[in-house]
């Protein structure tokens, strides 16, 4: 293998010749071309950007991981969603691109397709890239299909999680998912398919005593409760909407399956929620979730 840092010149001086002058013009040129061939059908992988999966937590800024705020000060660019809140948007510094690629119910700024092609080309382009998901990217967070689109054009990726909204929301509420008493497991569930021709499993839910978290759910109250109800579970099962969990305007509604639509028609939830239906909600504790505001200390000293 030949230096290309030995020029024609250089080989000239060497060589008083020339013949092997000559050659080694031609040399030169053979292997600047062959290099510049090599370049063009195998790029340099290290030129691509690499692209973050991350999880933003489920409302409070401080729910934020420690590698999730790292990753957003050293990226080139973020895309966020609508979730994402806004005090962890003016985390990130000035000179990092941001753009909003949210999806709220009914109203979608970017389609899923829209959104993978933005990351690829980002990263495509030699930008590190954060796509910053509400809650936890592997839950309910579609991270599969963007996984997906990466992988199929060679980009490296790495998922950061984040609190999701079950666990945040619940402990926010005072509000146990498991209890060895009467829940000894808990699951998570979409209250939208992608393909609206996929049946919920509502005997397999009403015949469980695990914890259900519906995820998405405030427009399908009546479906869950009636559902439920006539697959057999029992109508004074306790249900719980949680509304914009673990933020400053964090309010729970507590009923029961015949109850909650006529209880809900009296109040301004406006959503996000998380439903909770189970047993575990009368194992509900007062906790005072204004200790966890970050200026609580200050104001208890003030009175």
């Amino acid at each position: 293998m030949f230096n290309l840092s030995l020029s024609s010149h250089s080989l000239g001086k060497y060589f008083h010749n020339n013949w092997f002058r000559s050659t080694a013009v031609r040399l030169e040129k053979i292997m600047r071309r062959q290099v510049a061939k090599q370049i063009k059908t195998d790029p340099i992988k290290h030129e691509r950007g690499e692209v973050y999966l991350v999880g933003a937590g489920c409302g409070d800024a401080e729910l934020l991981t420690l590698k999730a705020h790292r990753l957003l000060q050293e990226t080139d660019v973020v895309l966020y969603d609508y979730l994402v809140s806004p005090d962890i948007v003016t985390m990130i510094p000035a000179h990092v691109e941001k753009v909003f690629v949210g999806k709220k119910c009914g109203s979608h700024s970017m389609t899923q397709a829209q959104i993978c092609q933005l990351m690829s080309h980002f990263a495509l382009a030699g930008k590190n890239l954060v796509r910053l998901k509400g809650g936890d990217p592997s839950i309910f967070g579609r991270a599969a299909e963007e996984v997906a689109h990466l992988t199929k054009h060679s980009i490296n990726f790495a998922i950061v999680p984040g609190v999701t909204a079950a666990s945040g929301c619940a402990a926010w509420s005072g509000l146990p998912l498991t209890h060895r008493d009467c829940a000894h497991s808990v699951r998570f569930v979409t209250a939208h398919f992608k393909n609206e021709n996929i049946e919920y499993e509502w005997q397999n839910y009403a015949d469980s005593n695990d914890t259900l978290v519906f995820y998405m759910g405030m427009n399908k109250i009546t479906d869950i409760a009636e559902n439920l109800i006539e697959f057999g579970k029992a109508a004074s099962t306790p249900i719980a909407i949680i509304d914009q969990g673990t933020t400053a305007q964090h309010r729970i509604l507590i009923s029961d399956l015949t109850q909650i639509c006529e209880d809900l028609k009296s109040t301004d939830l406006v959503g996000p929620a998380l439903i909770m239906v189970g047993e575990v909600i009368n194992q509900r504790s007062e906790v005072k979730s204004e200790m966890l505001h970050p200026h609580y200390k200050v104001a208890q000293r003030c009175l």
